[in-house]
């Protein structure tokens, strides 16, 4: 049943089905309407990376990554699906597309259940593979010098076991590139209150918002319950029952047979390698563009207002990334004073930690939360989750130095990213950065 709105809200929210979502929009390539499912790419050319200031030489670099790409945490989309297809086909109402579909799934249902529900499936090790080799190739001196010197890497999870599988899939890689890293990198260490901290004891206030905030719930259910979602789920079943069945289904069992569809659907891309041919699984043949765009915008709104930039009058969803933006700077620091025996710091988390500490620290597409009577759509707002924190996403800091002073240099999904308005690089347009200007403008100094 519909909840109540307030009235603020409810005048918000009038006018968001007409301006929410033409069918090819999403900035970034995100047109397939993925959300934070889509797969990694990285998101610059390196040759096109501005070089260090004269004499300056890299002395250390860290990481914030999230998992690579992985299986469905559970079969409940596949059961779901297949289940309607057999009541359909006991009816003959299953369509040429839909007997396709179903034996895609299940074939994607036995690959995932073979990797395991939640676990990192093949692309997603050879994501922080590649992650790792690109890192590498930015930063050969680097790694040289980490090895002549006996620097250790340290490598730090969540502890869940797809994050601690890419840890090891991307530390693994450094020492296969360069040999004499491999006695150098420390065995995975687990920190939850850094890294899954949604989860964890400093996450209570954050929890509790997500679980029980009223105005949180009723934005969420106007988003959803609007008649675009009705019509945007009955397009996606229409391509694989007959109308005559899509029409009988009552009308909240039809968007959640279509909003399973579209979860499996988001997830086949990172099973990519799981398919019969390696090629794909090719779901997108079974659904509309339109209509995946849809769902995928209601996911995208989810994330926001859950994890990302959310209301203009709340951090709650960002505030608990402090602790990982403090360790940062307090990994630098100890470079700078001499207190700190890393050569690297390689951290690997997940999607509910990195689109927190992106609107912490205002990356690109995290810089506007939306006032609560103005709902967030992709018209008014640049947040996407597939920019933010697809499988794979990354924030790496490189520090160079030259005698007593101490550049950084942000990379985010690979791409030379600018820190937050107000903090000044060493020339315009560059993107290096004194320390000592970082820490005076995020309030370290």
């Amino acid at each position: 049943m519909r909840r109540h709105l307030a009235p603020a809200l409810t005048l918000g929210l009038c006018a968001l089905a007409a301006s929410t979502l033409p069918a090819h929009a999403g900035p970034r390539g995100n047109t397939e309407g993925y959300g934070t499912k889509a797969v990694y790419r990285p998101q610059q050319n390196p040759g096109t990376y501005e070089r260090a200031p004269r004499g300056f030489t890299p002395v250390f670099t860290e990481l914030v990554s999230r998992h690579g790409s992985r299986a469905a945490t559970d079969g409940e989309d596949a059961d779901l699906v297949l289940a309607l297809s057999r009541k359909a086909e006991s009816a003959g109402q299953l369509t040429t597309k839909g007997r396709e579909f179903e034996s895609r799934v299940r074939g994607l249902l036995a690959a995932m259940e073979k990797v395991g529900y939640g676990n990192l499936s093949g692309r997603g090790k050879q994501e922080m593979r590649q992650t790792a080799d690109r890192m590498h190739q930015r930063l050969p001196s680097l790694f040289s010098r980490i090895a002549e010197d006996g620097e250790k890497i340290d490598v730090v999870t969540s502890g869940q076991d797809r994050a601690v599988a890419s840890g090891s899939a991307f530390s693994d890689e450094l020492s296969a590139v360069e040999p004499a890293l491999k006695p150098l990198i420390g065995a995975s260490r687990t920190d939850k209150d850094l890294l899954y901290f949604h989860k964890a004891a400093g996450g209570a206030a954050y929890r509790d918002y997500v679980e029980n905030d009223q105005r949180l719930k009723d934005t969420l259910t106007a988003i959803r319950e609007q008649p675009a979602t009705l019509r945007a789920a009955r397009t996606i079943l229409r391509e694989l029952l007959t109308d005559a069945f899509v029409d009988g289904l009552p009308d909240a069992d039809a968007v959640d047979a279509a909003e399973a569809v579209y979860n499996l659907y988001a997830i086949a891309p990172a099973m990519s390698q799981e398919s019969p041919d390696g090629a794909g699984w090719h779901l997108e043949r079974y659904v509309p563009r339109a209509a995946a765009s849809w769902f995928g915008y209601l996911g995208d709104a989810e994330d926001f207002y859950e994890k990302g930039p959310g209301f203009s009058d709340s951090d709650i969803t960002y505030d608990m990334a402090q602790p990982l933006l403090d360790d940062l700077f307090a990994q630098v620091e100890a470079r700078q004073d001499g207190t700190g025996d890393l050569g690297a710091e390689l951290r690997f988390t997940h999607a509910e930690e990195i689109i927190p500490l992106a609107a912490l620290m205002r990356l690109p597409g995290s810089t506007r939360a939306v006032a609560p009577d103005r709902p967030y759509t992709y018209k008014n707002n640049h947040w996407r989750g597939a920019a933010v924190a697809p499988l794979g996403a990354n924030i790496q800091w490189d520090v160079f130095r030259k005698g007593d002073t101490y550049l950084v240099r942000m990379l985010y999904n690979e791409k030379e990213t600018a820190f937050r308005a107000g903090c000044a690089p060493v020339a315009k347009g560059s993107k290096f950065y004194e320390l000592g200007e970082l820490e005076k403008c995020f309030g370290r100094a």
